[in-house]
């Protein structure tokens, strides 16, 4: 079929049949059922997608090598949005009912506009440091090259020999994160750059684990000042025990081989 988005009623005319054949066929014979198309970052190209590929071989034969080594000398991070209001998940506003009675109703509700953005560093045993960028602030080079010096001195506090033994630092393609003066400073702190595929937020452990954990948390709460908002994530970061973060970066794992399988296409939760 070459055109998958045919109505039943088109179909019919083409073939010279009448509706009810028509269905009975594509539905009960040949099994085919409408769906939604499924949104995915970007359309990838070729050459992308054989990035993702390449680079999930690289990192999974360095796991494999010696996954104590990795997680105990692997840091990465990123940056989220956190809303005053973030509408809870269908599955927060699920609610028991009797057979037969009504189903719960709930007003739309939509992402507030005030806002505070954490940048947050975090590796295997915990989150290492968080920063919060409010709006109107600039996000520049001279910006992040401070956060990577703070970064380089909250690991030798909390993570003790860590630096000795090369951090292995992950970080997106933010156009801040990889200007000549920012690349310069990851290497001055002495880390290891990682290389992370361009468009590909399925492979990075915040956009698929942390940040989405964080967002569920918050949703259905309500926050007043930016100073809220920076408790509300604080506690929830402090709640969390070690194998928390170690089992996140660990499903990694899974994500590089499912890439893999998928010949570099993007991988489904």
């Amino acid at each position: 079929m070459g055109d998958r988005r045919l109505k039943i009623r088109e179909i019919a005319e083409i073939i010279g049949i009448s509706y009810e054949r028509t269905q009975n066929i594509i539905v009960n014979e040949l099994d085919f059922h409408k769906v939604s198309a499924r949104w995915v970052p970007r359309l990838l190209l070729v050459e992308q997608k054989r990035t993702r590929l390449t680079i999930s071989r690289d990192y999974l034969e360095l796991f494999e090598a010696d996954a104590d080594d990795f997680l105990n000398r692997f840091v990465t991070m990123d940056e989220t949005w956190v809303h005053y209001c973030t509408p809870e998940t269908k599955q927060q506003s699920k609610q028991w009912r009797r057979p037969g009675s009504p189903p719960p109703k709930k007003a739309k509700s939509i992402l507030s506009a005030n806002k505070v953005m954490a940048s947050v560093f975090w590796d295997s045993k915990g989150v290492i440091m968080i920063d919060y960028f409010e709006r109107g602030q600039n996000i520049n080079s001279d910006y992040y090259c401070t956060l990577l010096r703070r970064l380089r001195e909250e690991i030798k506090e909390k993570r003790r020999g860590m630096l000795r033994r090369k951090v292995l630092f992950h970080q997106d393609n933010a156009r801040v994160h990889t200007s000549v003066q920012s690349m310069a400073e990851i290497h001055n702190c002495g880390f290891e750059l990682l290389p992370h595929p361009p468009y590909s937020p399925d492979l990075a452990p915040s956009d698929f684990f942390l940040f989405p954990n964080l967002k569920k948390h918050l949703g259905g709460q309500r926050f007043s000042t930016n100073d809220e908002v920076k408790a509300a994530v604080d506690a929830y970061f402090d709640s969390k025990e070690e194998s928390f973060f170690f089992n996140g970066l660990n499903a990694w794992k899974g994500r590089w081989q499912k890439c893999i399988e998928r010949d570099g296409d993007y991988v489904e939760k």
